[in-house]
């Protein structure tokens, strides 16, 4: 597993896009970048597809911590949050499992960095309803 989604309906994809930026800032986290890959896909590719953003969350805190303790650890920075229109009404929020950068790095310091992101995330994306599910 490499992350959790919640599966939000009647919704638009604006509205699942808002409430997710506010369910990451009520948890500590900013939204550092927003990519917008449906527009990318159109102008590099010219091809259509459903709305898709990837939006790289931060909490300054957690970043910190991690950093201090392994200072490439940036290379797994932001946490990357997916918010995409599966079908008109139907949106889904995915969250990359923090834990895959202490699987990755391999230093005890950076696991309760990673516990701390993970309990903050999966109450973000519970606080957005729906219906929770691991992503694999």
């Amino acid at each position: 597993m490499y992350g959790f989604n919640t599966t939000l309906t009647d919704t638009t994809f604006d509205q699942a896009l808002t409430r997710t930026t506010a369910a990451l800032k009520a948890e500590g986290f900013g939204v550092l970048t927003e990519i917008d890959v449906q527009r990318t896909m159109k102008d590099k590719l010219g091809v259509e597809m459903p709305p898709y953003r990837i939006l790289g969350a931060c909490n300054p805190a957690l970043a910190h911590q991690a950093l201090q303790a392994v200072p490439d650890i940036g290379l797994l920075l932001p946490c990357n949050v997916v918010v995409r229109e599966e079908a008109p009404g139907r949106v889904v929020v995915g969250f990359l499992d923090p834990q895959i950068m202490v699987n990755l790095v391999n230093q005890p310091e950076v696991k309760s960095v990673a516990d701390a992101a993970e309990q903050r995330l999966r109450r973000a994306c519970s606080s957005l309803g729906g219906s929770p599910a691991p992503v694999t």
